[in-house]
């Protein structure tokens, strides 16, 4: 599907790898080719997808970068380096969508009848996968922050704490590549084949890309219900079957864990309740342990039922940015992460989905992901973590070499 969608200046691939959730609705989504567009930055970025969708009534599929956080909250701005350059909202609406559930798949699109769908059928059975023995030419790999700072940064976050600021701080850091062409196809198939997860996402507009294996979702409205997964609390897991099931019991009676899940937990509620019916935030389920290739998660989720008379975006627009990736209290936060971190996240930490012709949608989490720009050869991908009051410098900086050194395993192979 997505070697065949690659012909296209534009396409969305989003694949959930078989992971079981009563949430899901799709194995996975290809959107190919684009009808219409839409590209802004914050200021009236939500209700120009608001009016983008109702013009439409259709589906579409893009991204809301992280620094949307501008237009949410007033008085907050970005100013720190910014080596992909990609707007801060971008829709699409697709020519052709492919549907791909429980071995069977639909096939939609602008003037789509029986013998085109076919014939597009026919074609995505016969792509083949190119091979490619070089993903990256240039492996020179880069950070704005090294070890020194890092630490000095996240003791000055901490007494931020200290003090009363806030309580918690996602503090994330950049390794970036410069001049380099990059195959982000083979990336993606080696991201996804080492960390398959479930808001796995190929996204491709012009000479931008996003190749993600993300294990979170941000906000699904599906019918009456918005959903939404925080995850807090990560555990490495165990080749053995009984250390690994021991490390599962590990993160789930992790106290520090668990504060931290509560903390995102109360967030969420928060987020949700600014659009929701009184009384219909619920928690449906807290501390939820979930299995992945490479680690175990806590996930909790949050569900609430959105007051109909608001517009579809605003749901989203009160959520976001996703407490997870900011920390608590929200507004505070932000403006403590572009203090101390050294580069836009832009994407990174965003989200990447769909919205339906009948109103429903779903977005992920972008983490553990690679950003790159073909026009100035500019790859990115970031790694971040909670920084609470107790946390220690010094692991903190040695888990974001641990992700990193992932990364850097896909890009150098």
């Amino acid at each position: 599907m997505l070697n065949w969608a690659n012909q296209y200046n534009i396409c969305c691939f989003l694949d959930n790898n078989h992971y079981p959730s009563s949430y899901n609705r799709y194995e996975a989504i290809l959107a190919a080719g684009a009808i219409n567009t839409l590209s802004c930055n914050a200021g009236t970025a939500f209700s120009q997808l608001q009016q983008f969708y109702d013009t439409h009534s259709d589906w579409i599929f893009g991204h809301l970068a992280y620094d949307l956080k501008n237009e949410v909250f007033s008085g907050i701005s970005s100013g720190n380096a910014d080596g992909l350059h990609m707007p801060d909202l971008f829709f699409f609406r697709p020519e052709t969508i492919l549907l791909l559930k429980e071995k069977e798949v639909s096939i939609g699109g602008w003037n789509m009848d029986q013998q085109a769908a076919a014939g597009i059928l026919a074609a995505v059975q016969q792509s083949t996968v190119p091979t490619v023995t070089k993903a990256v030419s240039n492996t020179d790999i880069q950070a704005h922050i090294d070890r020194e700072q890092y630490i000095h940064a996240v003791r000055a976050l901490q007494e931020h704490i200290h003090r009363g600021d806030c309580y918690e701080v996602n503090f994330c850091r950049e390794n970036f590549i410069r001049d380099t062409d990059a195959d982000p196809t083979e990336l993606f198939r080696r991201l996804n084949q080492l960390s398959p997860a479930p808001f796995s996402a190929y996204y491709h507009f012009e000479d931008k890309y996003l190749v993600c294996s993300s294990p979170e979702r941000f906000i699904q409205k599906k019918g009456p219900l918005l959903i939404s997964q925080p995850i807090k609390g990560t555990i490495k897991r165990e080749g053995d079957v009984l250390k690994d099931k021991q490390r599962r019991l590990e993160l789930l009676h992790n106290s520090k864990e668990r504060a931290e899940n509560v903390m995102v937990v109360d967030l969420v509620r928060n987020d949700l309740s600014h659009t929701a019916l009184q009384g219909t935030v619920q928690v449906a389920e807290l501390f939820g342990i979930y299995s992945f290739a490479q680690v175990h998660h806590m996930i909790s989720t949050v569900t609430a039922m959105p007051d109909p008379a608001l517009p579809l975006t605003e749901p989203i627009k009160q959520a976001f940015p996703m407490g997870s990736m900011t920390g608590a209290p929200k507004k505070r936060v932000l403006e403590l992460i572009e203090q101390y971190e050294q580069s836009r996240r832009g994407l990174y930490s965003g989200a990447v989905g769909y919205i339906t012709p009948d109103g429903d949608f779903d977005f992920n989490v972008v983490i553990r992901s690679i950003l790159y720009n073909a026009g100035n050869r500019y790859l990115s991908f970031q790694t971040g973590s909670a920084i609470t009051y107790y946390a220690s410098a010094e692991q903190e900086w040695e888990e974001c070499l641990l992700k990193a050194a992932a990364m850097k395993k896909i890009i150098t192979a």
